[in-house]
Formats: structure tokens, sequence, C-alpha cells
């Protein structure tokens, strides 16, 4: 019986903010920003023209949605039954096509190994118990030449003064607790694990975010959010 790598606290968390995850905003309004620059990294690298893409912790469905705007065929999981709820409600509204599904990583990749073109797993290696189950689980998930694709925040002051101090203390962006500085994860520390698995980096870029103007762009600075792109072997 596979296990769920889940934290009960964090599922719950996310779930109390599922009924405005579509609300530019409201306490998702972060992810609204990120939302385009994260969707433009994964097109630039993958076409996803007829693709097919699982995103691992989808949420409500703001990049499940974006990239099946583009063509892709998307897979989107997540531990949240109300997330998941909102997400596929949401697929009324646009009028997309999306495989919504409450369902764990590991049961995923048990189900269907080597059967996605791209991977995607923004903003939730951070929040699980174990990263290096998870990052196993994204890569049995590829295909040969597949590629995946990371965001997370790099365990460094700067990253506790933005996510920590700046978002949930200061201007109140998002829920108090929703992140915990021991559970960042340097970028020399997630490539390590992408190496493990027999993955082979290809990028690592920083993004840059301005929640005044809520203006997110790339930069090559990885301080404080970064997002990745790794590719599994033919």
């Amino acid at each position: 019986m596979t296990v769920a790598n889940v934290s009960p606290a964090e599922i719950a968390r996310f779930d109390q903010l599922a009924a405005r995850w579509w609300d530019p905003d409201g306490e998702s309004r972060p992810l609204h920003d990120l939302n385009p620059v994260r969707a433009d990294y994964v097109a630039a690298r993958v076409n996803l023209r007829g693709a097919k893409l699982a995103d691992v912790g989808c949420g409500g469905g703001l990049l499940s949605e974006a990239l099946a705007r583009a063509g892709a065929q998307v897979t989107g999981i997540d531990m949240g039954l109300k997330v998941i709820e909102i997400a596929r409600l949401h697929l009324h509204e646009s009028g997309l096509k999306v495989d919504y599904r409450k369902q764990s990583s590991a049961e995923l990749a048990e189900a269907e190994p080597g059967t996605f073109d791209a991977v995607c797993c923004m903003e939730l290696i951070e929040h699980v118990p174990d990263p290096a189950a998870l990052v196993h689980d994204l890569a049995t998930m590829l295909k040969p030449g597949g590629r995946l694709f990371l965001s997370t925040l790099n365990r460094t002051p700067a990253a506790f003064g933005a996510a920590i101090l700046g978002a949930e203390y200061l201007m109140r962006l998002l829920p108090r607790g929703t992140h915990h500085y021991a559970q960042f994860l340097k970028p020399s520390e997630l490539a390590r694990l992408l190496r493990h698995e027999g993955l082979e980096l290809e990028d690592v870029s920083g993004l840059g975010y301005n929640p005044l103007s809520r203006k997110a762009w790339l930069s090559r600075t990885t301080a404080v959010n970064y997002i990745l792109c790794a590719r599994k072997p033919v």
C-alpha cells in the first residue's frame, strides 16, 4: 500500500484557502502574480501542444489551467479535497479540460510511471515531510527525455525576511505559519536530490517578485525564490 508523503496540518491550511483560490486579491495573490512567469518558464523548455503533463500539488489549478490553455494534456493532483473541488469547479468557468485528482505523488508515480513529458511541482517541496521521496516520485513519473520543473524557497536570511517576516507578518499576503524556514531547500541540496534520481540539472533561475507593484520576473539571483528545470536522460 502506497504511503502518502503529506502533512495533515499543511493540507488543512491550504484547504482553508480553497474558496478564494481564484481571487487575484485574496490570500493566493502571490500565486496569481507568479503564475505567468512559471508557465512561461515551462513553455520555453517544453512544446506544450499535445504534451502530457502532471502538475503535482496543483492546488486550485492556476498553473494547470495556464498549461492546458497552451495545449497540454494536464493531470493535476493534490491531497487537499477542497482545493481539488475548487479546481474542478473553475473548469466550468474557463471551459478548459484538466484531469484533477485527489491523489498523492506516490500514488500517481506507482499508477503511471514513465508517462509524462513534463512534471511540474511548484511551491510544494517545502511543505512535505520527505523531500527526497517527493523527488523520487516526480522522477518516476517522467518519460525518458522528459523534464521536471520545480520551484521553492531558498534557505537564506533573505528568504526568511521576504517569505516569512514580510509576506506573512508585515504585509499579511499569506496566513501566518504558511512557511517554515527549516524546510526551505538550497539549490545545491535540491540538485543533489535530483542527481540521486539520475536527473540532469539544466537550469536554475531566480524568481523576482515585488508585492507592491505585483510584478514578477526571472532573475539571476536565487536568494529568495527559485525555479529549476531537470531532464531525465533517454
